[in-house]
């Protein structure tokens, strides 16, 4: 019986993340209601708490869905590459992230559109947010372990912040390499979010032109200067 219950309550689990995602995907996800799900359910709303304990929890599930799909994209990206091929790895990478983000527009957007008033995304969602970063990151260390050396200084606020950020994450790698791999992922970021909010309307109207100049200057970019 226990197991039977168990996998009730999983599959009715499953329903509610569908059902919160399509409302999501049509309303947005300010929009987020647990007693709208649970009526489309035919359940009382006192009944879904027992599955998700308020709209904020539910919403985590699905940031936290959203960033490991996007990981597992970037993550599968960067395997089938050569090692020894850091600038291949970063195209691919780059354009899985962007495939992965114009066939799940609505996701994408709950990831990097517009904050949600009144919610706080907790420490839940760091690892899964971390995990495409992480493998841009790597694509960097590996890159400068080969030899590329980046220009600096870093200025003194960002070298700071950098600083922190490589003690939290583990990673081996400079600032200035890292402020420079910032900048490639902000441009790719802000390449794809141009693209997919409807900004690049009568300006560039190929889809994707403007992002495959951005990762090809940033591939150069990236590549470094030759070690010393």
């Amino acid at each position: 019986m226990a197991g039977i219950r168990e996998r009730v309550r999983a599959e009715l689990t499953s329903e509610i993340v569908r059902l919160a995602r399509a409302q999501v995907a049509a309303d947005g996800p300010g929009a987020l209601s647990l007693r709208a799900i649970a009526r489309d359910l035919g359940m009382a709303s006192s009944a879904i708490y027992r599955y998700f304990p308020s709209r904020d929890h539910l919403l985590t599930q699905l940031l936290i869905d959203s960033y490991d799909r996007l990981g597992d994209v970037a993550e599968a990206a960067d395997a089938a590459c050569p090692r020894a091929d850091p600038m291949g790895r970063w195209r691919a990478v780059a354009h899985a992230i962007r495939g992965w983000a114009v066939a799940n527009p609505s996701e994408y957007a709950l990831l990097f559109g517009t904050p949600v008033p009144g919610y706080m995304a907790p420490e839940d969602t760091i690892g899964p947010a971390s995990r495409y970063t992480l493998v841009l990151i790597g694509i960097l260390a590996d890159q400068e372990a080969a030899g590329a050396r980046y220009k600096g200084p870093v200025p003194a606020p960002l070298a700071a912040d950098l600083t922190a950020l490589r003690e939290f994450l583990g990673v081996s790698v400079s600032n200035e390499a890292l402020a420079v791999g910032m900048g490639a992922w902000a441009a790719l970021m802000g390449a794809i979010t141009l693209e997919l909010f409807g900004h690049l309307h009568n300006v560039v109207d190929t889809p994707g032109a403007l992002f495959d100049a951005v990762v090809e200057h940033h591939a150069a970019v990236l590549a470094g200067l030759p070690g010393t």
